[in-house]
Protein backbone atom coordinates (compact mmCIF):
# COMPACT_ATOMS: atom_id res chain seq x y z
CA UNK A 1 0.00 0.00 0.00
CA UNK A 2 3.15 2.24 0.48
CA UNK A 3 4.29 2.02 -2.79
CA UNK A 4 1.02 2.27 -4.42
CA UNK A 5 0.03 5.63 -1.80
CA UNK A 6 3.86 6.92 -3.05
CA UNK A 7 3.59 6.16 -6.73
CA UNK A 8 0.29 8.45 -7.10
CA UNK A 9 2.31 11.68 -6.15
CA UNK A 10 4.78 10.63 -9.09
CA UNK A 11 3.89 12.55 -11.83
CA UNK A 12 -0.03 12.00 -11.24
CA UNK A 13 -2.31 14.49 -11.19
CA UNK A 14 -4.29 15.19 -7.87
CA UNK A 15 -7.92 14.45 -7.78
CA UNK A 16 -9.04 17.61 -6.30
CA UNK A 17 -7.42 20.13 -9.50
CA UNK A 18 -9.26 20.58 -12.67
CA UNK A 19 -6.58 19.56 -15.30
CA UNK A 20 -6.88 22.32 -18.40
CA UNK A 21 -4.77 22.91 -21.02
CA UNK A 22 -6.68 25.02 -22.77
CA UNK A 23 -5.36 28.74 -23.62
CA UNK A 24 -6.88 31.65 -22.58
CA UNK A 25 -8.72 33.84 -24.80
CA UNK A 26 -5.60 36.28 -25.03
CA UNK A 27 -3.06 33.37 -25.81
CA UNK A 28 -5.59 31.90 -28.54
CA UNK A 29 -5.60 35.77 -30.03
CA UNK A 30 -1.94 36.18 -29.74
CA UNK A 31 -1.39 32.53 -31.47
CA UNK A 32 -3.20 33.44 -34.35
CA UNK A 33 -1.63 36.64 -34.47
CA UNK A 34 1.90 34.72 -34.81
CA UNK A 35 0.46 32.69 -37.22
CA UNK A 36 -0.65 35.08 -39.19
CA UNK A 37 2.45 37.43 -38.90
CA UNK A 38 4.68 34.63 -39.43
CA UNK A 39 2.71 33.60 -42.75
CA UNK A 40 2.97 37.00 -44.16
CA UNK A 41 5.54 38.60 -43.37
CA UNK A 42 8.39 35.62 -42.55
CA UNK A 43 7.24 32.49 -44.63
CA UNK A 44 7.79 35.22 -47.83
CA UNK A 45 11.53 35.52 -46.84
CA UNK A 46 12.67 33.51 -45.32
CA UNK A 47 13.93 31.02 -47.73
CA UNK A 48 15.54 33.50 -49.59
CA UNK A 49 17.25 34.96 -45.97
CA UNK A 50 19.22 31.69 -45.78
CA UNK A 51 20.32 31.58 -49.26
CA UNK A 52 21.63 34.79 -48.86
CA UNK A 53 23.15 33.67 -45.58
CA UNK A 54 24.67 30.57 -47.49
CA UNK A 55 25.74 32.40 -50.44
CA UNK A 56 28.01 34.92 -48.58
CA UNK A 57 29.60 32.20 -46.98
CA UNK A 58 30.60 30.38 -50.80
CA UNK A 59 31.61 33.71 -52.35
CA UNK A 60 34.17 34.49 -48.96
CA UNK A 61 32.01 37.35 -47.41
CA UNK A 62 30.68 37.43 -43.84
CA UNK A 63 28.15 35.11 -43.33
CA UNK A 64 27.18 36.52 -40.23
CA UNK A 65 26.08 39.84 -41.44
CA UNK A 66 22.67 40.38 -39.84
CA UNK A 67 20.21 40.88 -42.77
CA UNK A 68 18.43 44.11 -42.62
CA UNK A 69 15.08 42.79 -43.30
CA UNK A 70 15.50 40.79 -40.03
CA UNK A 71 15.17 44.11 -38.16
CA UNK A 72 13.04 45.07 -40.42
CA UNK A 73 10.97 41.73 -39.36
CA UNK A 74 11.51 43.19 -35.83
CA UNK A 75 10.08 46.23 -36.09
CA UNK A 76 7.08 44.98 -37.22
CA UNK A 77 6.76 42.89 -34.53
CA UNK A 78 7.44 45.07 -31.72
CA UNK A 79 4.62 47.63 -33.57
CA UNK A 80 2.39 44.64 -33.39
CA UNK A 81 2.69 44.11 -30.03
CA UNK A 82 4.26 40.52 -30.71
CA UNK A 83 7.62 41.07 -28.85
CA UNK A 84 8.79 39.36 -25.74
CA UNK A 85 5.98 36.93 -25.58
CA UNK A 86 7.71 34.85 -23.77
CA UNK A 87 8.25 37.11 -20.56
CA UNK A 88 6.98 35.17 -17.55
CA UNK A 89 3.31 35.77 -15.59
CA UNK A 90 3.79 37.40 -12.56
CA UNK A 91 7.45 38.79 -13.60
CA UNK A 92 7.05 40.90 -15.87
CA UNK A 93 6.81 44.33 -13.86
CA UNK A 94 6.91 47.11 -16.02
CA UNK A 95 8.70 45.57 -18.82
CA UNK A 96 5.78 43.97 -20.95
CA UNK A 97 4.72 47.29 -20.84
CA UNK A 98 7.51 49.29 -21.60
CA UNK A 99 9.12 46.72 -24.26
CA UNK A 100 5.75 45.91 -26.48
CA UNK A 101 3.86 42.69 -25.50
CA UNK A 102 0.09 43.10 -26.70
CA UNK A 103 -1.77 42.83 -23.51
CA UNK A 104 0.81 44.46 -21.39
CA UNK A 105 1.45 41.37 -19.39
CA UNK A 106 3.26 37.94 -19.13
CA UNK A 107 2.00 34.85 -20.34
CA UNK A 108 1.58 31.13 -18.21
CA UNK A 109 4.00 28.46 -19.42
CA UNK A 110 0.36 26.98 -20.60
CA UNK A 111 -0.64 29.92 -22.61
CA UNK A 112 2.79 30.30 -24.03
CA UNK A 113 3.06 26.62 -25.17
CA UNK A 114 0.93 27.07 -28.47
CA UNK A 115 2.61 30.29 -29.04
CA UNK A 116 5.61 29.32 -28.71
CA UNK A 117 4.65 26.18 -31.18
CA UNK A 118 3.91 28.63 -33.79
CA UNK A 119 7.44 29.91 -33.65
CA UNK A 120 9.26 27.08 -33.95
CA UNK A 121 7.63 26.19 -37.29
CA UNK A 122 9.99 29.09 -38.17
CA UNK A 123 13.84 29.10 -37.77
CA UNK A 124 13.74 32.70 -38.30
CA UNK A 125 10.80 33.56 -36.60
CA UNK A 126 11.85 33.23 -32.13
CA UNK A 127 14.86 35.93 -33.51
CA UNK A 128 12.04 37.91 -35.34
CA UNK A 129 9.61 38.19 -31.89
CA UNK A 130 12.53 38.42 -29.49
CA UNK A 131 12.05 35.28 -28.22
CA UNK A 132 15.06 32.93 -29.23
CA UNK A 133 17.36 30.98 -27.01
CA UNK A 134 19.34 31.65 -25.37
CA UNK A 135 18.33 35.68 -24.80
CA UNK A 136 14.82 34.41 -22.84
CA UNK A 137 16.82 31.99 -21.15
CA UNK A 138 19.35 34.75 -20.07
CA UNK A 139 16.77 37.80 -20.18
CA UNK A 140 14.54 35.78 -17.12
CA UNK A 141 17.92 35.46 -15.29
CA UNK A 142 18.37 38.90 -15.36
CA UNK A 143 14.27 39.67 -14.52
CA UNK A 144 14.13 36.95 -11.91
CA UNK A 145 17.77 37.17 -10.27
CA UNK A 146 19.38 40.48 -11.29
CA UNK A 147 20.78 43.61 -9.73
CA UNK A 148 19.05 46.81 -10.66
CA UNK A 149 22.31 47.87 -11.98
CA UNK A 150 22.33 44.87 -14.00
CA UNK A 151 18.73 45.08 -15.36
CA UNK A 152 19.36 48.54 -16.45
CA UNK A 153 22.68 47.57 -18.23
CA UNK A 154 22.04 44.27 -19.56
CA UNK A 155 18.06 43.49 -19.36
CA UNK A 156 16.54 46.34 -21.18
CA UNK A 157 18.35 46.77 -24.32
CA UNK A 158 17.90 42.71 -24.81
CA UNK A 159 14.02 43.51 -23.96
CA UNK A 160 14.31 46.02 -26.91
CA UNK A 161 16.54 43.90 -29.45
CA UNK A 162 19.14 46.14 -29.16
CA UNK A 163 21.91 43.62 -28.36
CA UNK A 164 21.53 39.88 -28.36
CA UNK A 165 23.52 37.77 -25.55
CA UNK A 166 25.37 34.22 -24.89
CA UNK A 167 25.07 31.35 -22.45
CA UNK A 168 28.80 30.04 -21.72
CA UNK A 169 28.41 26.95 -19.10
CA UNK A 170 29.53 24.06 -21.69
CA UNK A 171 33.09 23.23 -21.15
CA UNK A 172 35.36 20.96 -24.18
CA UNK A 173 37.48 18.85 -21.81
CA UNK A 174 35.19 17.64 -19.40
CA UNK A 175 31.94 16.23 -19.07
CA UNK A 176 29.57 18.92 -18.75
CA UNK A 177 26.35 17.28 -18.05
CA UNK A 178 27.72 16.44 -14.95
CA UNK A 179 28.47 20.54 -13.57
CA UNK A 180 30.63 19.63 -10.27
CA UNK A 181 32.96 18.54 -13.41
CA UNK A 182 33.05 22.37 -14.57
CA UNK A 183 37.03 23.25 -14.57
CA UNK A 184 36.23 26.71 -15.40
CA UNK A 185 36.90 29.42 -12.64
CA UNK A 186 35.43 33.03 -11.13
CA UNK A 187 37.83 33.61 -8.65
CA UNK A 188 37.43 36.59 -6.39
CA UNK A 189 39.86 39.08 -5.62
CA UNK A 190 39.00 42.06 -3.66
CA UNK A 191 36.23 43.87 -5.14
CA UNK A 192 36.59 41.91 -8.37
CA UNK A 193 35.99 38.39 -9.97
CA UNK A 194 38.74 37.29 -12.51
CA UNK A 195 37.37 34.61 -15.07
CA UNK A 196 39.49 31.87 -16.62
CA UNK A 197 38.84 28.91 -18.43
CA UNK A 198 37.32 27.80 -22.00
CA UNK A 199 33.34 27.12 -23.11
CA UNK A 200 32.17 25.75 -26.00
CA UNK A 201 28.49 25.28 -27.15
CA UNK A 202 28.29 28.98 -26.92
CA UNK A 203 25.07 29.74 -28.24
CA UNK A 204 24.27 33.44 -29.55
CA UNK A 205 28.66 34.54 -29.63
CA UNK A 206 28.45 34.42 -33.37
CA UNK A 207 25.74 37.39 -33.80
CA UNK A 208 27.44 40.87 -34.25
CA UNK A 209 25.32 42.25 -31.61
CA UNK A 210 26.44 40.13 -28.94
CA UNK A 211 27.81 42.05 -26.03
CA UNK A 212 26.99 40.20 -23.10
CA UNK A 213 27.60 36.44 -22.03
CA UNK A 214 26.72 34.53 -18.82
CA UNK A 215 29.69 32.51 -17.44
CA UNK A 216 29.46 30.18 -14.90
CA UNK A 217 32.63 28.73 -13.03
CA UNK A 218 33.98 27.75 -9.67
CA UNK A 219 34.34 30.15 -6.81
CA UNK A 220 34.44 28.56 -4.31
CA UNK A 221 35.96 24.31 -4.88
CA UNK A 222 36.05 23.54 -1.44
CA UNK A 223 32.02 24.79 -0.82
CA UNK A 224 28.81 21.95 -1.02
CA UNK A 225 28.85 20.83 -4.82
CA UNK A 226 25.64 22.93 -5.54
CA UNK A 227 27.16 26.05 -4.00
CA UNK A 228 30.68 25.84 -5.93
CA UNK A 229 29.59 28.22 -8.50
CA UNK A 230 29.09 31.43 -9.60
CA UNK A 231 27.07 32.95 -12.85
CA UNK A 232 28.79 36.06 -13.62
CA UNK A 233 27.68 38.90 -16.88
CA UNK A 234 30.79 39.09 -18.46
CA UNK A 235 30.94 41.99 -20.98
CA UNK A 236 32.00 40.23 -24.46
CA UNK A 237 34.17 43.20 -25.53
CA UNK A 238 36.35 42.92 -21.90
CA UNK A 239 40.32 42.49 -22.19
CA UNK A 240 40.56 38.26 -21.80
CA UNK A 241 37.95 37.06 -23.74
CA UNK A 242 38.39 35.57 -26.89
CA UNK A 243 35.77 33.93 -29.66
CA UNK A 244 38.25 31.09 -30.86
CA UNK A 245 35.86 29.86 -33.93
CA UNK A 246 32.55 28.89 -34.45
CA UNK A 247 31.35 25.63 -34.21
CA UNK A 248 29.36 23.44 -37.03
CA UNK A 249 26.25 21.34 -35.69
CA UNK A 250 26.22 18.20 -37.88
CA UNK A 251 27.22 20.85 -40.87
CA UNK A 252 24.68 23.68 -39.83
CA UNK A 253 26.60 26.66 -38.91
CA UNK A 254 23.16 28.48 -37.17
CA UNK A 255 23.41 31.94 -38.37
CA UNK A 256 23.61 34.66 -37.51
CA UNK A 257 23.65 33.37 -33.91
CA UNK A 258 25.73 30.04 -33.94
CA UNK A 259 27.51 28.28 -31.04
CA UNK A 260 30.79 29.43 -30.14
CA UNK A 261 34.42 28.55 -28.38
CA UNK A 262 35.33 31.18 -26.01
CA UNK A 263 38.42 31.50 -24.46
CA UNK A 264 38.35 33.43 -20.89
CA UNK A 265 41.85 34.46 -19.68
CA UNK A 266 42.48 36.51 -16.65
CA UNK A 267 39.04 38.28 -17.33
CA UNK A 268 38.61 40.71 -14.51
CA UNK A 269 35.18 42.38 -13.70
CA UNK A 270 33.68 44.08 -10.57
CA UNK A 271 32.16 41.21 -7.89
CA UNK A 272 29.17 43.79 -8.99
CA UNK A 273 29.07 41.48 -12.02
CA UNK A 274 27.85 38.25 -10.03
CA UNK A 275 24.28 37.33 -10.39
CA UNK A 276 22.85 37.27 -6.79
CA UNK A 277 26.16 36.98 -5.31
CA UNK A 278 28.39 33.92 -5.21
CA UNK A 279 27.66 30.54 -4.94
CA UNK A 280 24.15 30.79 -6.23
CA UNK A 281 24.59 29.07 -9.55
CA UNK A 282 23.20 25.87 -9.38
CA UNK A 283 20.25 27.82 -7.59
CA UNK A 284 20.06 29.88 -10.83
CA UNK A 285 20.91 27.21 -13.33
CA UNK A 286 17.82 25.33 -12.49
CA UNK A 287 15.53 28.41 -12.50
CA UNK A 288 16.79 29.17 -16.30
CA UNK A 289 16.94 25.57 -17.22
CA UNK A 290 13.39 24.91 -16.32
CA UNK A 291 11.33 27.18 -18.15
CA UNK A 292 14.24 27.59 -20.92
CA UNK A 293 13.94 23.24 -21.53
CA UNK A 294 9.89 23.49 -21.91
CA UNK A 295 10.33 26.29 -24.18
CA UNK A 296 12.58 24.34 -26.84
CA UNK A 297 10.24 21.36 -26.68
CA UNK A 298 6.92 23.76 -27.17
CA UNK A 299 9.26 24.89 -30.46
CA UNK A 300 10.37 21.58 -31.40
CA UNK A 301 6.14 20.41 -31.57
CA UNK A 302 6.14 23.39 -34.03
CA UNK A 303 9.28 22.15 -36.26
CA UNK A 304 7.47 18.25 -36.04
CA UNK A 305 4.67 20.06 -37.69
CA UNK A 306 6.43 21.74 -40.13
CA UNK A 307 8.32 18.58 -41.04
CA UNK A 308 4.81 16.50 -40.94
CA UNK A 309 3.27 19.11 -43.26
CA UNK A 310 6.16 18.84 -45.61
CA UNK A 311 6.03 14.98 -45.64
CA UNK A 312 2.04 14.81 -45.93
CA UNK A 313 2.68 17.15 -49.17
CA UNK A 314 5.37 15.33 -50.91
CA UNK A 315 3.83 11.92 -50.35
CA UNK A 316 0.77 13.42 -51.84
CA UNK A 317 1.97 14.99 -54.84
CA UNK A 318 4.84 13.19 -55.71
CA UNK A 319 4.30 9.83 -58.44
CA UNK A 320 6.95 6.87 -58.58
CA UNK A 321 5.86 3.35 -59.99
CA UNK A 322 2.40 4.86 -61.50
CA UNK A 323 0.90 5.74 -57.69
CA UNK A 324 1.49 9.15 -55.27
CA UNK A 325 4.67 7.84 -52.77
CA UNK A 326 1.45 8.13 -49.95
CA UNK A 327 0.10 4.83 -50.91
CA UNK A 328 3.76 3.03 -51.50
CA UNK A 329 5.70 0.92 -48.98
CA UNK A 330 3.70 1.26 -45.62
CA UNK A 331 4.02 5.69 -46.20
CA UNK A 332 0.25 6.07 -44.63
CA UNK A 333 0.78 4.44 -41.49
CA UNK A 334 4.25 6.13 -40.99
CA UNK A 335 2.53 9.18 -41.60
CA UNK A 336 -0.15 8.50 -39.18
CA UNK A 337 2.29 7.58 -36.57
CA UNK A 338 3.96 11.19 -36.78
CA UNK A 339 0.17 12.34 -36.31
CA UNK A 340 -0.13 10.58 -33.29
CA UNK A 341 3.64 10.78 -32.00
CA UNK A 342 3.17 14.71 -32.07
CA UNK A 343 -0.10 15.02 -30.85
CA UNK A 344 1.17 12.54 -27.64
CA UNK A 345 4.44 15.01 -27.25
CA UNK A 346 2.63 17.84 -27.19
CA UNK A 347 0.34 16.63 -24.20
CA UNK A 348 3.29 15.61 -22.46
CA UNK A 349 4.46 19.24 -22.71
CA UNK A 350 1.04 20.99 -22.09
CA UNK A 351 1.37 18.66 -18.83
CA UNK A 352 4.74 20.23 -17.53
CA UNK A 353 3.45 23.39 -18.13
CA UNK A 354 0.57 23.26 -16.49
CA UNK A 355 2.32 21.54 -13.67
CA UNK A 356 4.72 24.75 -13.69
CA UNK A 357 2.32 27.13 -13.93
CA UNK A 358 0.35 25.10 -10.86
CA UNK A 359 2.77 23.64 -8.47
CA UNK A 360 5.64 26.24 -9.60
CA UNK A 361 8.14 23.53 -10.32
CA UNK A 362 7.77 20.14 -12.46
CA UNK A 363 11.10 19.07 -12.20
CA UNK A 364 10.56 15.06 -13.51
CA UNK A 365 8.15 16.35 -16.15
CA UNK A 366 10.16 18.88 -17.85
CA UNK A 367 13.08 16.05 -17.54
CA UNK A 368 10.27 13.84 -19.17
CA UNK A 369 9.71 16.18 -22.01
CA UNK A 370 12.82 16.91 -22.66
CA UNK A 371 13.93 13.23 -23.38
CA UNK A 372 11.26 12.61 -25.91
CA UNK A 373 10.04 15.50 -27.28
CA UNK A 374 13.50 16.11 -29.03
CA UNK A 375 14.21 12.46 -29.97
CA UNK A 376 10.06 12.26 -31.35
CA UNK A 377 10.93 15.50 -33.29
CA UNK A 378 14.48 13.88 -34.96
CA UNK A 379 12.28 10.69 -35.91
CA UNK A 380 9.53 12.69 -37.75
CA UNK A 381 12.03 14.75 -39.74
CA UNK A 382 13.54 11.75 -40.41
CA UNK A 383 10.28 10.52 -41.76
CA UNK A 384 9.70 13.54 -43.95
CA UNK A 385 13.03 13.93 -44.79
CA UNK A 386 13.24 10.02 -46.48
CA UNK A 387 9.83 11.01 -48.22
CA UNK A 388 11.65 13.58 -49.79
CA UNK A 389 14.45 11.65 -51.20
CA UNK A 390 17.73 13.30 -52.33
CA UNK A 391 15.70 16.94 -51.81
CA UNK A 392 15.55 16.48 -48.21
CA UNK A 393 19.37 16.39 -48.22
CA UNK A 394 20.16 19.66 -49.57
CA UNK A 395 19.28 23.30 -48.76
CA UNK A 396 16.18 23.48 -51.30
CA UNK A 397 13.69 22.21 -48.09
CA UNK A 398 14.54 23.11 -44.41
CA UNK A 399 14.32 19.68 -43.34
CA UNK A 400 18.16 18.47 -42.94
CA UNK A 401 18.88 21.69 -41.12
CA UNK A 402 15.64 21.22 -39.07
CA UNK A 403 17.44 17.66 -38.07
CA UNK A 404 20.21 19.01 -36.80
CA UNK A 405 18.19 20.90 -34.58
CA UNK A 406 16.41 18.09 -32.80
CA UNK A 407 19.20 16.07 -32.93
CA UNK A 408 21.42 18.56 -31.30
CA UNK A 409 18.37 19.14 -28.54
CA UNK A 410 18.99 15.80 -27.10
CA UNK A 411 22.23 16.67 -26.38
CA UNK A 412 21.64 20.34 -25.46
CA UNK A 413 20.45 21.57 -21.91
CA UNK A 414 21.03 17.88 -20.35
CA UNK A 415 21.53 14.62 -22.64
CA UNK A 416 18.78 12.31 -22.68
CA UNK A 417 20.36 10.05 -20.45
CA UNK A 418 20.49 12.74 -17.51
CA UNK A 419 17.05 13.15 -18.06
CA UNK A 420 15.75 10.11 -18.06
CA UNK A 421 17.52 9.17 -14.91
CA UNK A 422 15.39 11.56 -13.15
CA UNK A 423 12.15 10.18 -14.35
CA UNK A 424 13.99 6.81 -12.86
CA UNK A 425 14.64 8.15 -9.66
CA UNK A 426 11.66 9.82 -8.70
CA UNK A 427 9.75 6.33 -10.36
CA UNK A 428 11.63 3.89 -7.88
CA UNK A 429 12.02 6.16 -5.26
CA UNK A 430 8.85 4.68 -3.56
CA UNK A 431 9.58 0.97 -4.35
CA UNK A 432 13.56 2.12 -2.47
CA UNK A 433 11.20 3.38 0.06
CA UNK A 434 9.20 0.83 0.74
CA UNK A 435 12.45 -1.84 0.39
CA UNK A 436 13.73 -0.16 3.03
CA UNK A 437 10.56 0.19 5.73
CA UNK A 438 10.47 -3.48 5.14
CA UNK A 439 14.05 -4.12 6.07
CA UNK A 440 13.85 -2.40 9.02
CA UNK A 441 10.61 -3.82 10.33
CA UNK A 442 12.16 -7.21 9.38
CA UNK A 443 15.01 -5.98 11.59
CA UNK A 444 12.65 -4.84 14.42
CA UNK A 445 11.06 -8.74 14.00
CA UNK A 446 13.97 -10.38 14.71
CA UNK A 447 14.86 -8.78 17.63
Amino acid sequence: MGVSRARARVGAVCHDARMDFSPSPRAAELTAAVREFIDAHIAPVESDIHADIARRRLSGQDPWAVDPRVGELQALAREQGLWNLFLPAGHEGPYAERYGTRGGTGLSNTDYAPVAEEMGRSFLAPLVFNCNAPDTGNMEVLLKYGSQEQKDRWLDPLLAGEIRSAFLMTEPAVASSDASNMAATARISGDEVVLDGRKWWSTGVGHPDCKVGIFMGVSDPDAHRYLRHSMVLVPMDAPGVTVERMLIAQGVHDEPLGHGEVTLTGVRLPVSNIIAGPGRAAEIAQGRLGPGRIHHCMRLIGLAEMALDLACRRASERVAFGKPIVNLGGNRERLAGARIAIDQARLLVQHAAWRLDTEGQAAVEVSAIKAAVPKMAQEVIDMSLQLHGGGGMSDDFPLAGAYATARSLRLADGPDEVHLAVVARAMLAPYRDAAAARTTADAGADR
